[in-house]
């Protein structure tokens, strides 16, 4: 059995490596157009797929479920939210993008203010993914592979801190050998293809666990599900809860359309589309995908806690609360239903989604270096095969950073806690200025430099400060982050109604790219807001408001 483990798990991953070889050979990547944008060739199943893996990880499925597991189905708002952002993406901020030919979000907002708008944008972007989230993908990763799969046999070592080190070195060497040697075409091809794969792992997992809660029978497992589930298949969340539904139309919704549409990370991949149609198709395609996205993110969860209530699932418990820990309730559900033949691809499946996370985060993080850093402001007459070079040496160098820190992180367990906040601290800034950026012409670049950087220390007062800090907490986190991009945006308008810019920015055809749109996109954009309306509706119970969250799932008392 464990021979078949090992092979299976070597068959995908040699699979994906292979095929990602011999798709992406004859890509040219020694400009800096065919390395960081993958030429502007990608076409929308390639974007799609790398939008899809570049968003999930370990992290996710262990973390979106361990929600699912306490509050239900009210957690999906994490995947059917963001198909609202994808529209806005493809209808309004993919064109604009496209039209000014740049390749990330500070050169934009350098071309439209000044060099030091897009230093700010720039260092922020770095800092946080080389810092923070480059180590917590590495870390989250490893630790989430070790907790769902017994990797004793196959690595050949008891020790989980030496597998904890040996899977972050591994995930990094292969990460950035596929980013740091390909560019953006082999991370968006090898993300297409463990997109298959992670899709097919994660219905597997549902469909077992399925089969586990109908004692062996997937149509009756169904029925339970939908039977015993009780106040957790409700879309409504509460207002204390992860995903309150009036927080919905503030900071939920402004953190997806950061997240997909200004975030770097995410949107190169649509900035080396081959047209602004196939950028709009890959995009809205992304956008069902997610739909589907609760099937394996949210669904295992809530059926690992049915199956611990009802006696059937152990889950690790906090010796302090007595309770099942959440984020061991995914693992746990795993090792449970999933059948042993199956571990080895479902390994590789879990290694997909983690190198393609690091790769193209690492991807990224080249291509700001090298465009908005060294281009910018060390060499501005480098050529293509420079800026390449140097890209690759600063990827290399960030690497090894992320090797020597990730492991660290078992020892600061707050490092998780901070990272929602400094995501908070970023990300409403940012998004403000990028869309006051794209929507006036005579805001001057001072406005956007001064109110970028109090943008940011409002929101660290309101998520680390007190008497701030308790403010926020009283009227909802994501209530206040949109409170401060509300007053980020008029503050600006105002601004440059006060004391505009001397000559309106003219914001010209790069001519990069055919900005013909697809003709279909407001059609499909339409139907997806129909689906998510939908959604929440058939699945409402608008009493949570008054009642609270569903109470936290406990295993029978023997």
């Amino acid at each position: 059995m464990l021979t078949i483990t090992i092979i299976s798990f070597l068959l995908f991953t040699v699979l994906v490596a292979v095929g990602t070889w011999l798709i992406v050979r004859k890509h040219e990547t020694k400009s800096s157009k065919g390395f960081f944008l993958a030429g502007r060739s990608l076409t929308f199943p390639v974007i799609a797929g790398s939008l899809l893996l570049t968003n999930l990880s370990t992290e996710q499925m262990v973390g979106l479920n361990g929600s699912a597991f306490k509050e239900g189905m009210s957690v999906m708002a994490w995947e059917v939210v963001a198909v609202v952002a994808l529209i806005l993406m493809s209808l309004w901020f993919l064109p604009k993008f496209l039209r000014a030919g740049v390749t990330t979000v500070p050169e934009y907002l350098r071309l439209r203010f000044d060099k030091t708008t897009g230093a700010i944008c720039n260092i922020v972007f770095l800092v946080s993914y080389i810092v923070i989230l480059l180590p917590i993908i590495l870390y989250t990763g490893a630790r989430g592979m070790i907790d769902i799969l017994d990797l004793a046999p196959i690595i050949g070592v008891e020790s989980e801190v030496t597998q904890l080190y040996i899977l972050v070195v591994v995930v990094a060497v292969i990460g950035s050998a596929y980013a740091l040697s390909g560019g953006l075409s082999s991370c968006a091809v090898s993300d297409t293809l463990n997109g298959i794969g992670l899709l097919i792992g994660g219905f597997m997992i549902s469909f077992f666990a399925f089969k586990t809660l109908g004692d062996g029978s997937f149509s009756h497992g169904v029925n339970t599900f939908f039977q015993d589930g009780g106040s957790r298949l409700n879309s409504i969340g509460a207002a204390k809860s992860e995903a309150p539904f009036f927080g919905l139309f503030t900071g939920i919704l402004l953190i997806h359309t950061f997240y997909w549409c200004t975030n770097q990370q995410i949107i190169q991949r649509t900035l080396g589309a081959k047209s602004l149609a196939e950028g709009q198709k890959g995009v809205l395609l992304t956008g069902a995908l997610k739909l589907l996205g609760p099937l394996y993110l949210v669904i295992p969860g809530m059926i690992a806690a049915m199956l611990l209530m009802k006696g059937a699932l152990n889950i690790p418990v906090n010796p302090e609360t007595g309770l099942a820990v959440s984020d061991k309730a995914y693992g746990a559900l795993v090792n449970m239903v999933l059948p042993a033949p199956l571990k080895g691809f479902f390994a590789a499946v879990l290694l997909g989604a983690i190198l393609s996370s690091f790769n193209s985060v690492l991807n990224s993080i080249c291509t700001l270096f090298s465009q908005d850093v060294y281009k910018c402001w060390i060499n501005p007459e480098a050529d293509d095969r420079k800026l390449v070079r140097n890209g690759q040496i600063f990827g290399f160098i960030v690497t090894i950073v992320s090797i020597i820190i990730a492991p660290m992180l078992m020892y600061a367990g707050s490092i998780f806690g901070y990272l929602q906040g400094m995501n908070g601290l970023t990300f409403i800034p940012l998004l403000a200025v990028v869309i006051v950026a794209m929507n006036t012409r005579r805001v001057p670049a001072a406005a956007a430099n001064t109110i970028l950087i109090l943008g940011m220390i409002l929101n660290g007062l309101g998520y680390f400060v007190s008497p701030v800090k308790e403010w926020a907490a009283a009227i909802g986190q994501f209530h206040f982050v949109g409170i401060v991009f509300v007053l980020m945006v008029v503050s600006m308008l105002v601004w440059g109604w006060i004391k505009p810019q001397p000559v309106p920015f003219a914001n010209e055809d790069a001519k990069v790219t055919d900005l013909t749109p697809w003709k279909y996109t407001l059609l499909i954009s339409i139907i997806l807001l129909i689906i998510i309306v939908a959604i929440y509706l058939y699945f409402a119970d608008f009493s949570v408001l008054q009642s609270g969250v569903p109470e936290y799932p406990k295993a029978p008392v023997q």
